[in-house]
C-alpha cells in the first residue's frame, strides 16, 4: 500500500475536507495495529485502512461527523461484544485511533517527507497531541531524520532523538512508539506518536516482455519502486507497462551499469535472449544488493556460469548468490503464474531480511 502521507500531497488541491484516521494504541487482538491509517472524505474511504469491517464503518461514520465540525479527537473501540451480536466484531481488542481533521496544515511536513525518501534517507514522523482533556485536541506533525530536526523545545528533542535513533536503526516498516512528555510546570501531558518511514525497496526489472510487464505490476501492489529497463520502445512504454514507477528505454548493460543499486535493490532479469541477460547481470556483481535472480533453464544457466568465471567477471561464491533459475519452485506454466513464482521470492527474501 502506497504511503498515505503522500496520498495525501496527491490530494492536496481536491476541495474535499478530509479526515486521517491512525490507530495508536491496541489491546488484545484487533484487526489492525498502531501505525496503520486510513483516509475518509464526506463520502468515505478514499484510501487506507484502521481494520475492515465493523471497526471501519464506525470510524468512518465519525469521521464524516468530525468532517462538518473540523474538531480532531481520539476515540476509543472496544471491540469485546457477545459473539451472538452478528452485527458488531468479535475479536475482543480495544484501539484508539486518532482522527485528524486539519491535515491541510500539514503539507509541508508531508513534502519533506517525501522529499526526504526520495533522497534515500530514512526519518520518523512525529505527531504532538495536546489538550487531552479538551475538545477539539491540538495537533502538530514533524518530520525528523539525520539532516531534520523538529522545531520543538530542546527537552522534548533531547528525549525524542534515542527513541528515533532506535526506529530508524531497527528497519521496522511497522515500528510505532508512544511517548508521554511534559515541560516544567506545564500543563497538560503532551504525547508524543512515532513512526518510522524508510525509502521503498528498488525493484529493477530487465525486460519488459510478459513476465517484466505482469512483475511490474505485482511489484507495484508490493510497494516496490519499480523500475523496467528495455531497449525496445513498443514494449518500454506507458500504455504496455502502467504499473511502473520509471520506464527506462536504452541499451540494458548501459542502463544497468548507470542506474543507482544498493541495499534495498532488487533485481529480476527476464530480457528476450542469453546476450540481454548476461548485459544485465554483469553490473549486478560487486554490489551489495539485496536480491538478483535471472530467468532461464537450467542448461543455459550453467553455460553462463562457466562463461562469468572462465572469463573472470564473476567468482564462482558471487554467482552461487544469485537466483537463478528465478522464483519459488511452484509448477507455475503461464507467464502470470512465473510472475507470481518470482514475486513470492522476492517476499520472502524481503521479509527475512528484515
Amino acid at each position: 500500500m502506497r504511503n498515505i502521507y503522500l496520498e495525501i500531497l496527491d490530494l492536496q488541491s481536491s476541495d474535499s475536507l478530509l479526515a486521517l484516521a491512525t490507530v495508536v494504541r491496541n489491546q488484545g487482538s484487533t484487526p489492525q495495529k498502531p501505525g496503520c491509517s486510513a483516509l475518509f472524505d464526506g463520502m468515505g474511504l478514499i484510501t487506507g485502512t484502521v481494520g475492515g469491517g465493523i471497526v471501519e464503518g464506525k470510524v468512518q461514520k465519525l469521521a464524516a461527523e468530525l468532517i462538518v465540525s473540523k474538531n480532531s479527537g481520539l476515540y476509543h473501540f472496544n471491540l469485546a461484544n457477545d459473539i451472538s451480536n452478528t452485527e458488531e466484531a468479535i475479536c475482543g481488542g480495544q484501539i484508539d485511533v486518532l482522527i485528524d481533521l486539519n491535515i491541510s496544515n500539514f503539507m509541508p511536513v508531508f513534502e519533506q517527507l517525501n522529499q526526504s525518501l526520495n533522497n534515500q534517507i530514512p526519518g520518523v514522523l512525529i505527531t504532538e497531541v495536546t489538550g487531552l482533556k479538551e475538545t477539539p485536541l491540538i495537533i502538530n506533525r514533524y518530520w525528523i531524520s539525520e539532516i531534520a530536526e523538529p522545531n520543538l523545545p530542546a527537552d522534548y528533542i533531547a528525549r525524542i532523538e534515542p527513541e528515533f535513533k532506535k526506529l530508524i536503526s531497527e528497519k521496522n516498516t511497522s515500528g510505532f512508539c508512544e511517548m508521554s512528555m511534559r515541560l516544567a510546570d506545564a500543563e497538560p501531558s503532551t504525547l508524543f506518536f512515532l513512526q518510522p518511514f524508510f525509502p521503498p525497496d528498488q525493484l529493477i526489472i530487465a525486460g519488459a516482455g510478459h513476465i517484466g510487464r505482469a512483475l511490474a505490476h505485482l511489484g507495484n501492489l508490493l510497494d516496490f519502486e519499480v523500475t523496467v529497463i528495455d531497449d525496445r520502445p513498443e514494449f518500454a512504454n506507458r500504455e504496455n507497462i502502467p504499473d511502473a514507477d520509471r520506464i527506462i528505454v536504452c541499451d540494458i548493460g548501459e542502463a544497468m551499469h548507470q542506474l543507482e543499486k544498493g541495499e534495498n535493490s532488487y533485481v529480476v532479469i527476464v530480457t528476450r535472449g542469453h546476450k540481454d541477460d548476461a548485459s544485465a547481470l554483469k553490473p549486478c556483481f560487486g554490489v551489495n544488493m539485496a536480491y538478483t535472480g535471472m530467468i532461464g533453464s537450467k542448461s543455459k544457466i550453467e553455460a553462463m556460469r562457466r562463461n562469468f568465471i572462465e572469463n573472470g567477471w564473476a567468482t564462482s561464491t558471487q554467482w552461487d548468490q544469485i537466483h537463478s533459475p528465478v522464483g519459488l519452485s511452484i509448477k507455475s506454466k503461464t507467464v502470470e503464474e512465473i510472475a507470481v513464482s518470482i514475486a513470492a521470492e522476492l517476499i520472502l527474501v524481503r521479509n527475512t531480511i528484515r
